[in-house]
């Protein structure tokens, strides 16, 4: 009976380790914290100015455009990295592949750098 207690003590110790430090974290911002703050850190907003519009206003599509374009763009490097380890696998045929694929996305690329989806005047 010992020996099967004795097998769960190191989750006994890291569950009591875990409590401890979760309570530490828990009580620490209450003795370390400055208890007079100044009426600036009080107000409802930190950023440096009051709200001057309703949060509710709608934005500029160029914003949405350059998330997209993001999303794009960082979708090919999340392609590029899985070819890059398995390169010696993959042969002519993902080598071809991929250039293919990167040609596309240049192509993109070059398409909404003309039509002028990356200007900001």
């Amino acid at each position: 009976m010992s020996a099967l207690l004795l097998d769960y003590l190191p989750l006994v110790i890291f569950i009591g380790v875990s409590l401890v430090i979760g309570l530490a974290l828990l009580i620490a911002p209450f003795i370390v914290a400055y208890q007079q703050p100044d009426p600036e850190k009080l107000s409802a907003y930190e950023c440096g100015f009051n709200a001057f519009d309703d949060a509710r206003m709608k934005f500029d599509v160029r914003f949405y455009l350059v998330a997209i374009l993001f999303i794009i763009f960082d979708l090919e490097v999340a392609f590029l990295f899985p070819w890059a380890v398995a390169f010696k696998e993959v042969g002519l045929f993902g080598f071809w592949s991929m250039m293919i694929f990167l040609g596309v996305l240049t192509i993109g690329f070059i398409y909404e750098w003309r039509k002028g989806a990356l200007e900001w005047d």
